[in-house]
């Protein structure tokens, strides 16, 4: 550890990590479906806003592929900044609610159910975010640029296998679950911010699929098909791509829960 007591240390040890998120869990349980609602729209539209940010910079035909993706990736954390700092409820970060609920701090229905009320309101805040961008003329930003890399983003998840993109939703939310665990054990604002990087710049470099996030790209992407009057992406695809991610993201979140769980939830209880 980083020091021998609680009050010196720079960062709390795993076992205590754990803590918080039990107590986390339980506090989110017992929201309210519209507080719930109301926070999902926000985090919604702030992994929106991130998403639209990394757009923007990887729009610039200035910049060699692999850096395009690394400060995309950077960009892109705006959105987990805004929804750790200012507080929200964003569906693929709840699922380590599973901590809590393994612990019988709460059912696990209840865990269930405020999921899908968190869900709705994530997709409510994406689109919310695509009408104002729309109206922002994001599109066209950047000459164009922007609404075809758009259009390209959202066709080639459309066009993701079902296996490929449970995988790719499994492998982002384990990354995005671990920035969030990381950012936990931090105890100032930079702290936290700065142990939520890496993870979440990974993610994005990987290619690897955010349920929520492709709430904002894939109608975009929609909405840029028409400016650029190119193949539609298909509907089918669309939905294929929301619900393999979405249960990659689950069993993602899932396993780094249980498995810290399994580890330090005896210290919880004892």
């Amino acid at each position: 550890m980083m020091a021998e007591n609680e009050t010196g240390t720079v960062m709390l040890p795993p076992a205590k990590t754990q803590e918080p998120f039990v107590h986390i869990g339980f506090a989110k349980a017992k929201l309210t479906r519209g507080r719930a609602f109301v926070l999902a729209i926000l985090a919604g539209a702030f992994v929106a806003l991130g998403a639209s940010f990394m757009l923007m910079v990887r729009a610039d035909s200035t910049l060699s592929p692999s850096v395009s993706l690394i400060l995309g990736g950077l960009a892109f954390c705006l959105g987990l900044f805004l929804v750790l700092v200012a507080g929200a409820e964003l569906f693929t970060g709840n699922c380590l609610m599973l901590i809590g609920a393994l612990d019988g701090r709460y059912p696990m229905m209840k865990m269930v159910r405020k999921w899908a009320v968190v869900y709705a309101g994530n997709a409510v805040g994406a689109l919310l975010a695509v009408a104002l961008l729309l109206a922002s003329g994001f599109l066209s930003m950047q000459e164009g640029s922007v609404g075809e890399l758009a259009y390209a983003v959202a066709l080639s998840k459309a066009s993701l296998d079902p296996v490929t993109a449970f995988a790719r939703g499994v492998l982002c939310n384990v990354l995005v679950c671990l920035g969030v665990w990381m950012g936990s054990a931090g105890k100032t604002v930079c702290d936290k911010l700065a142990a939520t990087i890496l993870p979440v710049v990974s993610f994005v470099v990987l290619g690897f699929e955010h349920s929520v996030a492709n709430m904002f790209f894939l109608p975009l992407g929609v909405a840029a098909q028409s400016m650029l009057g190119v193949g539609a992406i298909p509907l089918a695809g669309m939905v294929s791509n929301l619900m393999f991610v979405t249960l990659g993201n689950i069993v993602g979140g899932a396993a780094v829960a249980a498995a810290y769980w399994f580890v330090y939830g005896r210290d919880v209880r004892e």
